[in-house]
């Protein structure tokens, strides 16, 4: 199997589940660990590794059992297996694949949750075979094995009287919830990955923007829906109509991605179900040409299953997909892109899961697209509100939306820094840094590749007549040995690597794997020596003390390299020479709107804004001379910042406003009161914005402040050199009069 690159929130929670592990099951009594992770963050693959790390440890002692909602466990079997084919300690089971009814050492037994959960099911109803789950149970502790349950998607399982008694019975060392929404309470150990972590690696999108195109508000966690024609038809045209626009985006940038509509039934049938589903398929058919006959429509139901066949593939011709939500629990599909829900759902409970459908990336490995568009997904529904149920979701959806009203072509330079990551850990750069530093170093040339043995020594047998004697034992006769064992070679192996990163980067997992993986993929290129069938092979070329000192050599050359391109990295500032206000502005629900005569973006809503904001946007809403303004963020490349230095370090300063007058100047402005003022010169801000102002003759602005301590007062400007700045003193600072 070809080796997996983490994303740096993956090796981390992957860590952090290993350790905690270790901790939890060296204490006494039964213990609980939470993982929450996003939808869309790889979370079984992070349980995979996860296990598959652990087999590497002292935990001989335990069987594993993995509980699922409805049919996910067999999802998560097969995933998991064909995840462990090159590691053979882990045996992935169903209950019916057991062996001498008791789950073995380091064996996964995958169960239903539901099925376990009923009386008269086979897996726990006692038969004259004793094969029914508490007896297996019962002998798999009799061995001395203790069990570690992990129950995934915790949240459609665990929250009930049934579950607990049965969590009881089972009575696991350790239980590990998995889920984006957690049920588990007073857990001793939680592992959480940060959604916005997620976003940052590209994996999953940046928001859900929730109908596009119509004004919604939020009363009393529910989202309200302001629609005049909230019909069936117009609701599906709403999403056929986004549907082609991402199409064509994605064709204008060269990417064969067929951009899918989701349409969610609710798990009941009834006639007014079926009815909605006749009339979609006859109006898809009539006025659409989307039928299943020319693979346009797929449908996923209990009783009708069509065009389903690698659905989840990017260039799948189907347009449409026709689910219910018991069905499709952990189906996956990241070109899916636009969600419908019609009003014969009467209500319902918007989650993290509701919207899970709709996150994740198509290409997860090429990040987000510069065409802002395809970074979203998009939900439409003639529903009249959505109870928002829990905060995780609130925080994710995308209901308000800015539009610019005035034409603007600024194309100002502008610039963001790049997230400090690598200063005591490898990132995954690393890897192309070996290999480039190996190809210099001609280190295919000079490894000797025959009767490659790993020598180890060890004392010999001698007598000592006293403790003075035994203490000069490290000068006495040693005798050198071969290396056949296969754990003990990769355990040199890791003392290898660690030695290898020491001094400059700890030795722990994340870094440790990154630079094994470095080598093996040096071996692969080079050497086309496999490491998931050859990794012996692979340690003991490397391990010779032939070819051990050119590849730490090696490895010397990649750790200056890497040390010095990631001090790059983080004084690195990336510009864009043509920055220009945003067409668009999609606002999460944390947001509150402000009436402005005069901004650009409209409707104008904010997070938060300083007493000092609030005063100059009331002032500039009053001036004649103001044509409009703009009220900067603080957060990548959508947003305007110009360069400036701190302590020998290049940050971008993210200024208030933008400010565009009737005599075509444009004004860059940003409100100081108090401290805050002294803070601006000190810190190398104000410098930096009068360097960016000197630049074009068009342009106008500063640091400004108010003379009152309540803002009435006269707005001043320091229009000064830097070095006339005096702290407390106005006298310097020049009245604006818009």
């Amino acid at each position: 199997m070809k080796l997996i690159q983490f994303k740096n929130y993956q090796e981390e929670a992957i860590s952090e589940l290993q350790a905690k592990t270790i901790k939890q099951l060296g204490r006494s009594g039964n213990r609980t660990m939470v993982f929450k992770s996003p939808t869309g963050s790889g979370k079984t693959l992070m349980m995979a590794e996860y296990l598959k790390r652990l087999d590497d440890s002292e935990l001989q002692k335990f069987s594993f059992v993995w509980a699922a909602p409805r049919q996910l466990h067999k999802q998560s079997k097969n995933s998991l297996t064909k995840y462990f084919q090159d590691c053979q300690s882990l045996k992935c089971s169903l209950f019916s694949d057991l062996l001498d009814n008791r789950i073995r050492s380091n064996e996964i037994l995958f169960l239903n949750w539901e099925s376990i959960n009923k009386e008269n099911n086979l897996v726990i109803r006692e038969n004259e075979r004793d094969f029914y789950l508490d007896k297996v149970l019962s002998n798999t502790k009799e061995e001395g094995r203790d069990l570690v349950l992990i129950i995934d998607e915790s949240h459609f399982s665990v929250d009930t009287d049934i579950s607990t008694n049965l969590i009881k019975d089972i009575s696991p060392k350790l239980t590990i919830e998995v889920s984006a929404t957690p049920s588990l309470k007073d857990e001793d150990a939680s592992i959480i990955v940060d959604i916005d972590d997620v976003k940052e690696e590209g994996m999953i999108k940046k928001s859900i923007v929730f109908q596009d195109g119509y004004e919604n508000k939020i009363k009393n966690d529910q989202l309200i829906t302001i629609r005049e024609k909230g019909t069936d038809i117009l609701v599906l045209e709403d999403a056929l109509k986004k549907r082609a626009k991402l199409q064509n985006i994605y064709q204008k940038i060269g990417k064969n991605i067929n951009p899918l509509i989701l349409i969610q039934l609710p798990d009941r049938r009834t006639q007014e179900e079926d009815a909605l589903m006749n009339k979609i398929i006859e109006h898809l058919d009539k006025d659409h040409s989307i039928t299943t006959e020319n693979n346009k429509l797929a449908i996923y139901l209990s009783e009708q299953k069509e065009n389903l066949k690698n659905i989840a593939k990017n260039d799948h011709e189907a347009q449409i997909l026709i689910f219910k939500q018991a069905i499709a629990l952990g189906w996956d599909c990241p070109r899916a892109n636009i969600l419908v829900l019609f009003r014969n759902w009467k209500s319902i409970d918007f989650s993290i899961q509701t919207i899970g459908r709709i996150m994740r990336m198509p290409e997860p490995d090429e990040g987000h697209y510069k065409e802002d568009a395809l970074n979203h997904g998009y939900f439409y529904t003639n529903l009249e509100d959505i109870k928002l149920n829990d905060n995780q979701a609130k925080h994710y959806l995308s209901i308000k939306k800015s539009t610019k009203t005035h034409d603007t072509n600024l194309a100002v330079e502008s610039c963001h820094k790049l997230r400090q990551r690598g200063k005591t850990r490898l990132d995954p750069s690393f890897v192309q840094i070996f290999l480039e530093s190996a190809e210099q170093y001609n280190l295919k040339e000079k490894l000797n590749l025959s009767d490659n043995k790993i020598s180890q020594v060890i004392f010999s047998q001698q007598e000592y007549s006293s403790l003075n004697e035994l203490q000069e034992a490290e000068k006495g006769k040693k005798i050198k040995y071969n290396l056949e064992n296969t754990e003990e070679i990769q355990k040199l192996f890791d003392l290898f690597s660690i030695k290898a990163l020491s001094p400059e980067y700890s030795p722990e997992k994340r870094s440790l794997k990154r630079l094994n993986y470095s080598i093996y993929k040096f071996f692969e290129n080079e050497l086309e020596i496999d490491f998931s069938k050859e990794f012996s092979r692979i340690i003991e070329i490397a391990l010779d003390e032939r070819n051990s000192k050119h590849i730490f050599k090696v490895v010397d050359n990649a750790k200056l390299k890497y040390k010095n391109s990631q001090e790059k990295k983080a004084n690195k500032l990336i510009f864009n020479k043509n920055w220009d206000i945003p067409n668009e502005i999609l606002h999460l629900t944390d947001v509150n709107e402000m009436d402005c005569s005069k901004s650009i973006m409209n409707p104008f809503f904010h997070a938060s804004l300083s007493k000092p904001e609030i005063a100059f946007i009331k002032y500039l809403d009053n001036s004649e001379e103001v044509l409009w303004w703009f009220r900067n963020g603080d957060r990548d490349d959508t947003y305007f910042a110009v360069p400036y230095i701190l302590n020998n370090e290049d940050h971008p300063f993210y200024v208030d406003f933008i400010v565009k007058f009737k005599d075509k100047k444009t004004g860059f402005y940003d409100t100081k009161s108090g401290i805050t003022v002294t803070d601006a010169f000190a810190s190398g801000k104000a410098e930096g914005l009068e360097k960016f102002l000197k630049n074009n003759k068009d342009f106008v602005g500063g640091i400004i402040t108010n003379t009152e301590k309540d803002n009435t007062g006269l707005w001043k400007c320091f229009t000064k050199k830097i070095k006339d700045y005096k702290e407390g003193n106005l006298d310097n600072w020049e009245a604006i009069d818009f």
